[in-house]
């Protein structure tokens, strides 16, 4: 009888590209498919996020939610990953004693041991080392998963930011070798991957080794990616202010391939709380590489991410931030309250801030920011978009669903040979979370023809 698997995911995007990974290595060693039913499975795996106390505690409710199934199966595998694993290690099991497998980021090619292990051994397994690139040298090559594809390039931190406990979790930064990255994605194109999203906790730190020893940055390695055969856009994500090279601006100049959408967390608007931080750049600094990619770029769309409430924020501190959103004019960026993690400098500070006056800060950084969004996207009413279709509209399966370069979401009638194709079309309505749209003039008059003789006809709203 074959294995089935169930993963679920918390935190970024890097954690969604370990989870595919992790299923593609199961299928490999254990023959292991993939179910969205939890109860249907053999092996249940959590791969978890730890930046934020609210995500940690979502973990343990989870694992107890499946203490239940444990109960009437005992022969089945609970297994923790991600960065919770790394930072509780067997804490975890103290806590939810039916776990069977706990692995870090770094190890969760190991999992095939670690389950046999488990099964034979009838004891939990763990491991939440830090073999760094290893982990890419023993996973199987990538399988296609539609038009867009997440591609890591480098893992781990280390910058040290007091708040973050990304270098306790995945370890100091190491880049993956030139060749493998672009190995890759060239296998993503020939597996029909249009839009590829570069990774890493500072993607732009990227430097990786090529197979005669010479080094590539990030920069040089957007202008390879966009060479390869098929790669219509590039996007990136999460890069850090103190590492973005005037190099990497310019590719915003000459690289077509490359989204004009950027998120560059800053996380503060007060020098004084950066510093805290221990951010290394001040807020002179980051508006000044918003201006020159600006330059390059125009019509730039800029996400970023904000903490609220910092332990010794200041109002004064608080309007500094609110300031610096008024004057960037950001896109669907990111606003939390400082939540404080274990093992942090950070969490040693003095913080005489009320929860009531974080949630207060929080609540008006939260309303610029949707207001600035919601300019942003009715600014587009009119546009003409070209948007990537990767699936079906979420509340109406008639209708069919791509992003924008912004990385909007974007719905409207059309064929489904659409389906992972580029399209133009044109904007029509601005909603609290999405776009409405209907197909450029040609192509809506090629869906008008081949509507009319269909039996199912799909009419535009």
């Amino acid at each position: 009888m074959t294995d089935k698997l169930y993963i679920k995911t918390f935190g970024c995007q890097m954690n969604e590209y370990d989870s595919d990974r992790v299923a593609d290595l199961l299928q490999e060693s254990h023959g292991m498919v993939l179910t969205d039913n939890p109860e249907e499975a053999n092996v249940l795996l959590l791969n978890t996020c730890s930046i934020r106390e609210k995500a940690q505690e979502k973990v343990f409710s989870q694992l107890g939610r499946w203490q239940e199934l444990k109960r009437e199966r005992a022969d089945l595998i609970i297994g923790v990953g991600g960065c919770v694993a790394s930072q509780e290690g067997d804490q975890i099991l103290k806590r939810a004693p039916y776990v069977d497998l706990v692995f870090g980021p770094q190890t969760c090619h190991r999992l095939p041991q670690l389950l046999e292990r488990a099964r034979a051994a009838r004891k939990p397994q763990i491991d939440v080392s830090f073999p760094g690139i290893e982990k890419f040298d023993n996973l199987p090559i990538p399988g296609s998963r539609g038009a867009r594809a997440f591609v890591s390039v480098m893992e781990g931190c280390s910058k040290y930011c007091t708040f973050c406990v990304v270098p306790y979790t995945r370890g100091e930064e190491f880049s993956r070798t030139f060749d493998d990255v672009i190995t890759e994605v060239f296998e993503l194109a020939q597996s029909g991957v249009r839009e590829v999203t570069l990774l890493g906790q500072n993607v732009n730190a990227y430097t990786g080794r090529r197979h005669n020893g010479d080094l590539v940055n990030f920069a040089e390695l957007l202008d390879y990616v966009a060479a390869v055969d098929g790669i219509e856009r590039i996007r990136y994500i999460t890069s850090h202010p103190i590492d973005f090279s005037e190099a990497l601006i310019d590719a915003y100049a000459r690289l077509p391939a490359l989204v004009s959408h950027l998120h560059l967390p800053v996380q503060s608007g007060s020098d004084r709380i950066l510093k805290l931080m221990k951010r290394q750049y001040s807020v002179a600094d980051y508006e000044s590489i918003v201006y020159r990619l600006r330059e390059r770029r125009p019509d730039l769309s800029l996400s970023s991410d904000f903490i609220i409430g910092f332990p010794g924020e200041t109002e004064q501190d608080f309007e500094a931030t609110v300031s610096l959103i008024d004057r960037i004019g950001f896109d669907q960026s990111f606003s939390f309250i400082y939540s404080p993690r274990p093992g942090t400098p950070a969490a040693d500070l003095t913080d005489g801030i009320t929860h009531a006056e974080k949630q207060r800060r929080l609540a008006i950084v939260q309303q610029r920011l949707a207001a600035s969004a919601q300019r942003a996207s009715r600014a587009m009413v009119g546009t003409e978009q070209r948007i990537l279709v990767d699936g079906y509209a979420r509340r109406n399966p008639n209708q069919l669903s791509g992003r924008t370069e912004n990385n909007r979401v974007v719905n409207f009638d059309g064929p489904a040979d659409l389906l992972q194709n580029f399209v133009d079309v044109q904007i029509t309505e601005a909603l609290p979370n999405s776009l409405r749209a209907r197909l450029g003039a040609n192509r809506a008059s090629d869906f008008a023809m081949i509507s009319e003789g269909s039996a199912r006809v799909l009419t535009y709203t």
